[in-house]
């Protein structure tokens, strides 16, 4: 291996980091503090997903992470998207959504949602107040550019920002938004991509097309994310002019994740070979393994209500189901190279990972 050569270092030197590696961020409690104390500790960006929390509960997340590892990680928000979140309008429309799933409901013993739970969404710019007042080392979006307001924030605190595109359009946009680091997201990626401005159909690029068109369009660093599991994907990534790797599935196998047994079996399943982009456990499109539920229900994909309604609508049953370990009731979040992955330990996967991909390159990350 070469000693002259370090791939990565214009993204390491922004975030203060030892290797080009960004877990992805987990919501829905897939994110866990041992995962991103578990990936900073061994040199790359741990994550937390803080989009479904209280703002209250910010705060103190970020200082449990900090007891954890006094290295950078980030934590992540969704940008709000006004045009798709419309609430349940009234009774008789939640009935329509309540009784598609009346089956479901009952096979757990649940009361479904009543119209005010359903319509219940946490107040974004008090998250954006607690995570500046929390002052994570990094700050990474989805779903949209950063607010001024919360650029601005970053800027104050010294949290270098990034944001997550699906096209070469949107990466350009959150260059221009402010964004420290650019992650160019395929659409090989689990999970919720987060498309915002085109219609998701549109936005359907592949790790391998988007990645060198999105280096060749910004001058910020640039992340690849989907699709990227192994050493082969991350040398690839790095080889079409990527900084570094968000990994999400991979470290979603590990056991320090917070995905239940049901599910991280399945990620290394044949089951996972199959991936559907659906919409019916949230109310916007993501990808997970295709299930009983998701089979089920396909002709419901462009009836059910948007985000947020939706995700609580679905809550119950997601929640009962990773309690009992019932996968094919549950949201089987899951990229394109879940198989790719190895599973165990998050430090020896992301060590791993990174000395064969130097390795393969002949070059030090």
């Amino acid at each position: 291996m070469s000693p002259g050569r370090r791939f990565g270092a214009a993204l390491t030197g922004v975030l203060n980091i030892r290797h080009p590696v960004i877990q992805g961020p987990f919501g829905g409690g897939l994110s866990t503090v041992a995962l991103a104390a578990a990936v900073s500790e061994a040199g790359g960006l741990g994550s937390y997903g803080v989009h479904a929390m209280a703002p209250e509960r910010i705060g103190p997340l970020v200082a449990r992470i900090r007891e954890a590892t006094s290295a950078p990680f980030a934590v992540n928000l969704w940008m709000p998207r006004a045009e798709e979140e419309r609430p349940v309008p009234d009774a008789v429309s939640l009935a329509a959504h309540t009784d598609r799933l009346a089956d479901r409901y009952a096979e757990f013993g649940l009361t479904p949602p009543d119209l005010e739970a359903v319509n219940q969404r946490v107040d974004f710019e008090a998250q954006v107040d607690a995570v500046l007042a929390a002052r994570p080392p990094v700050i990474s979006v989805v779903m949209g550019p950063p607010s001024r307001r919360l650029v601005e924030g970053a800027r104050r605190i010294g949290a270098p920002l990034i944001g997550t595109a699906t096209t070469v359009a949107e990466a350009r946009v959150l260059q221009e938004a402010g964004c420290d680091v650019v992650v160019a997201s395929g659409s090989d990626a689990g999970g919720h991509r987060g498309s915002f401005l085109a219609p998701v159909r549109e936005s359907l690029v592949g790790t391998f097309s988007l990645v060198p068109q999105v280096s060749d369009a910004v001058n910020v660093p640039v992340v690849a994310a989907g699709g990227i599991a192994d050493a082969r994907g991350l040398a690839a990534a790095l080889t079409l002019g990527a900084d570094g790797a968000q990994v999400g599935t991979g470290f979603l196998r590990t056991r320090e994740s917070g995905a239940v047994p049901a599910h991280r079996e399945a990620l290394g399943s044949e089951r996972a070979e199959t991936t559907v982009l659906t919409r019916l456990f949230s109310g916007r499109p993501a990808r997970g393994i295709a299930n009983e539920l998701v089979r089920g229900m396909a002709d419901a994909e462009d009836r059910v209500p948007p985000y947020p309604a939706q995700n609580n609508l679905m809550l119950p049953i997601r929640a009962r189901a990773a309690e009992l370990g019932r996968s094919g009731q549950l949201n089987l979040w899951s990229g394109q190279a879940a198989r790719l992955a190895s599973g165990g330990g998050a430090e020896d996967y992301l060590t791993a990972l990174v000395a064969d991909a130097g390795e393969i390159l002949g070059a030090r990350l």
